[in-house]
């Protein structure tokens, strides 16, 4: 650094220094304020920083960057002073880099200036903020900086003047940068969920490698700061364009550069453009809102009329695009394009109607609407191959965007008709951006200079066949990044992914998928692919854990990546028979979809009870035909002339863009969902453990509103430990492929069990606990003639003793042998256990009668919770080796169709308590007494009393009943 006194033409320079001394400064004081914080907290701290929540010394042996630089002190007073003076460099550095890069007219500078503003700030607040002060803000100021990393770097690597060791550098350090992240989130999931010895302090050095990455990356800019000389002046001209001639040509860098960034940011930014896209992959996003709600608000009718209401026909209104055919009418819709786009917003405005039937029809009529809109839209935009391309992506990318807003709501669309402000809906937001996005989707008139006439290559029949299989495995399994996930589970302990923690893996296949369609549309059209995609789905169906899923995620990226090409296909052809009769096929496939598992109540069920892997082949053979129709058409010479003429590419850069931005949007909501292993039972001082079933209708309320909320307020105010769900297994086209014990076991928190997939074809038993599931095992009772009867034999540590529960939901009462076969089998399940036990189950039986005297036998070992109780038919709990004190029956206000029964047992402490429970006399053990004899914490709230709240009150015995022995 020198000091100068000189008169210039620009004036006097009193002090300059070359522009790389604030990167060096940057670079210098960062790399000190984190190491010299590990050598001092090593040195004086070292046991106590490299202690976690699980594990000390010798398992975990290195510090993580939290505990270095925030536990104590003095190094973490060292840590704030030297990363205070890094913050004046810091700034520095980001300004000096915009005015290095800024040029009249472009935006792109500024964005990428702004982001590296708010990307030091964030810095500033996750340094000192740290996790021991608030680990909430602590974490969003992180997340914050992780999330502006992104923009930053790639903007630094779009932006880099034409240097070809910086450029180098630059793409080295982001890959390490990004690499990292992946191996981060494998081992902190394997320490905080696994609880692995050892794998805190893995983590702990891919946690100091991104931090030395990340200042890397931006010491980097010391090569490009030397055209800069300090108070600033631009020695070289590199800020106006005119750096010194460089050892390799601009062109190559530039070519360089465009290689690294895919050509995102090659033909520059417009916010016009931006908003074009942002636009059509919101109304992408809404057509997927509202076609995924169709089935949810049919699924409501046979659902409470316990058989076919009529109401299922609607499902066809998917066939719109079939009104295209009659020549007559076709002009008329073509012309109103943007109004029949506005006009299907009417599956968005549904939620303003309170009447189920006129809701149904709303969104019925919005289905049919918006179908019949991306027809017309698709088949005229097919006249121009970017703009058509862009509308294809757009309208597959909306589908990840649904499935990004789904995870983020707990499986539930914010926008769909069965929300609303009361249980977390986004209705009224959603529509007015719907409104927005459809007139500005809509705003642009057909480009000219090609005709949308049908393709005179290629079969629209073949078409329409693959557009059904494509929608139908698009609709089905990716939907929500979950189903995939509760295919291929099998229980406690853990073996395969889990929902709330791996659900990106599904969003990453996807972004994969997408991107591999729109650049390499060779490589997805061969039978090759088509085989892969067929292996992954056969896995997927076949197997289960890790391998099942790695098979669908295979079938994932096949999916997304042949949606470009085939859905480009069938907008060339007519789109009555490609998207018209391609609907129809796909409504045939979502019925067969439903048939398996509701065979017991719709004609003709039977033949292909249980036979989702028929389906998984009729979805591969429809995908089949359509790859048919494309490899015949890439052999013609005709298509490979149309074929080599170039695409204008600009719009992929955004689309992109949108992609990563959805992409973190995901990893955002996944880090606040990260389990916080915060389960705690609610009288632990009590040895109390209270147990309740319920059979919730899937999570639909008498009024077609999404009852999650109310399920839970209903659970946490009567405290209960364990609940068995029935009737819980919505991941289906018919329920909106949800699932509600995600919401319930996170909000409650409470460990849960699904209990056999969707892929087993039973509706549903789901376990939820405040105490660790050990172990758990799903069976399919027998069930020769009626629909299959799901059970969970979950062992429970509570307390420190070994609990078995049992969540049951039995067969039909049309069924009687079936019923008969199914209690034998429970009853000689629960006998098998030797530890106590508590069965939460749907017995379809009468008190002290038939099939009751089999569960509550000498086999199973079983007690009645209250043998008086004789107003039961459905719900029961049976119980051994716990001690009963307490049993209540609480309505279901207009939740579901059926009341919460809740016990309450103390579990015993030592090994005589233990002896003598088991022991216990039935005399003694039915003893019942009043409320004011048991403990304070033994007893029910007593806020559901009386009237109760909210329409929840003791019913039947009106109070509680209390027992001791």
């Amino acid at each position: 650094m020198t000091a100068r006194y000189k008169d210039k033409d620009a004036g006097t320079v009193v002090l300059s220094f070359g522009g790389q001394w604030v990167s060096w400064s940057h670079t210098i004081f960062a790399y000190l304020a984190f190491l010299s914080a590990l050598i001092v907290g090593s040195s004086l701290h070292y046991h106590k920083i490299v202690q976690n929540e699980w594990y000390g010394f010798p398992d975990e042996w290195f510090p993580s960057v939290s505990a270095t630089i925030g536990d104590r002190y003095p190094e973490r007073s060292m840590f704030m002073i030297f990363i205070a003076i890094t913050s004046g460099p810091r700034f520095a550095l980001v300004g000096l880099w915009y005015l290095l890069t800024a040029r009249p007219g472009r935006s792109l500078p500024k964005l990428v200036a702004g982001a590296g503003l708010i990307r030091t700030l964030t810095c500033g607040g996750w340094t000192y903020i740290t996790s021991t002060d608030d680990h909430d803000w602590h974490d969003i100021l992180m997340i914050s900086y992780l999330v502006f990393t992104i923009p930053w770097t790639a903007g630094c690597i779009a932006l880099s003047p034409p240097n070809a060791k910086a450029i180098k550098y630059r793409k080295y350090l982001a890959a390490g940068f990004f690499g990292t992240l992946v191996p981060l989130v494998y081992f902190f999931i394997q320490h905080k969920v696994h609880r692995v010895p050892g794998a805190y302090t893995i983590y702990a050095f891919f946690e100091w490698s991104l931090i030395l990455l990340d200042v890397g990356f931006d010491a980097v800019t010391a090569l490009d700061f030397d055209t800069f000389e300090v108070v600033v002046r631009d020695v070289k001209g590199a800020s106006k364009g005119h750096a010194e001639p460089s050892s390799v040509s601009a062109a190559v860098l530039e070519k360089e550069k465009e290689k690294t960034m895919a050509g995102v940011f090659s033909a520059g930014f417009r916010l016009a453009d931006a908003l074009d896209i942002a636009a059509d992959v919101y109304h992408g996003f809404v057509f997927w809102s509202i076609l995924t709600s169709l089935g949810v608000v049919v699924w409501y009718f046979p659902l409470w009329h316990m058989g076919i209401s009529g109401f299922e026909v609607l499902v066809m209104s998917t066939v719109a695009p079939a009104l295209l055919g009659i020549k007559s009418l076709r002009p008329k819709l073509v012309k109103n394009q943007r109004r029949i786009h506005l006009l299907s917003l009417a599956g968005l405005a549904a939620y303003l109607v309170e009447n189920t039937v006129c809701r149904l029809f709303a969104v019925g009529f919005g289905v049919g609407a918006t179908c019949l809109g991306w027809a017309i839209t698709l088949s005229l935009d097919s006249a121009q191959p970017a703009r058509l391309e862009a509308r294809v992506v757009a309208w597959v990318v909306g589908l990840l965007m649904s499935s990004v807003a789904k995870f983020a709501w707990y499986t539930n669309n914010p926008i769909w008709p069965i929300m609303h402000a009361a249980n977390g809906g986004w209705n009224g937001t959603g529509l007015v951006l719907g409104v927005l996005a459809a007139l500005r989707f809509t705003r642009r008139a057909p480009l000219q200079g090609g005709s949308p006439a049908a393709e005179k290559n290629g079969s629209a029949l073949l078409s329409a066949f693959g557009i059904g299989g494509l929608f139908f495995g698009l609709h089905s399994l990716l939907s929500d990044t979950s189903t995939m996930i509760l295919w291929v589970w099998d229980g406690y302990p853990i073996r395969g992914p889990v929902s709330n923690i791996h659900g990106w893996y599904t969003i990453a296949a996807m972004t994969v998928g997408v991107v591999i369609g729109v650049s390499k549309p060779g490589l997805v059209t061969t039978w090759t692919a088509f085989g892969v995609g067929s292996v992954g789905a056969a896995l997927l169906t076949l197997y289960s854990e890790w391998f099942g899923y790695y098979g669908g995620l295979t079938l994932t990226v096949y999916l997304m990546a042949i949606s470009v090409p085939l859905i480009s296909s069938a907008a060339k052809k007519s789109p009555a028979v490609s998207l018209g009769l391609g609907f129809l096929i796909y409504n045939f496939v979502v019925l067969f979809h439903v048939w398996v598992v509701a065979y017991a109540f719709v004609p003709g069920g039977p033949l292909v009870r249980e036979h989702t892997d028929w389906i998984m082949i009729t979805m591969m053979l429809l995908i089949g035909a359509g790859v048919f129709d494309l490899i015949s058409q890439q052999a013609k010479p005709a298509y490979k002339k149309a074929d080599q003429r170039p695409v204008n590419t600009h719009h992929r850069k955004y689309h992109l863009g949108a992609l990563g931005l959805l992409n973190l949007l995901f990893l955002c909501a996944s880090f606040l969902r990260f389990p916080t292993n915060d389960y705690k039972p609610y009288h632990a001082e009590d040895r109390l453990l209270t147990a309740g079933i319920w059979t919730i209708h899937f999570s639909l309320d008498n009024d077609m509103w999404s009852s999650e909320y109310r399920m839970r307020d209903l659970i946490k105010e009567l405290e209960i430990d364990v609940v068995g769900l029935l009737e819980s297994d919505l991941q289906r086209i018919i329920m909106g492929n949800r699932d509600t014990t995600q919401f319930l076991a996170e909000d409650l928190g409470m460990y849960v069990d699904y209990g056999p997939g969707p892929n087993k074809h039973t509706w549903g038993a789901a376990l939820l606990s405040k105490f660790p599931i050990l172990n758990s095992t799903h069976h399919l009772l027998p069930s020769p003639v009626g629909e299959l009867a799901p059970a969970i034999h979950a062992t429970l540590d509570v307390y420190g003793t070994l609990v078995d529960v049992f969540v049951f939901h039995s067969g039909q009462e049309e069924d009687p042998e079936d019923r008969r076969l199914q209690s034998e089998y429970l009853s000689k399940l629960m006998g098998s256990s030797p530890r106590p036990s508590i069965l939460l189950s749907y017995l379809v039986t009468d008190p002290l009668k038939g099939n009751y005297n089999t569960y509550v036998s000498d086999v199973s070992g079983m007690h009645d919770v209250d043998e008086t109780d004789d107003d039961r038919w459905c719900e029961y709990i049976l119980f051994k080796g716990l001690r009963r004190t307490g049993y209540a029956r609480v309505s279901r206000s207009t939740i579901t169709d059926t009341e919460l029964q809740v016990a309450k047992f103390v579990v015993p402490a030592t090994d005589k308590d233990r002896a003598a429970t088991w022991a216990a006399p039935k005399k003694l053990r039915d003893r019942r007494v009043n409320e004011e004899q048991v403990p304070r914490g033994w007893r029910f709230p007593g806020m559901f009393k009386g009237e109760g709240v909210r329409g929840h009150q003791y019913h039947v015995f009106e109070e509680p009943r209390y027992f001791k022995f």
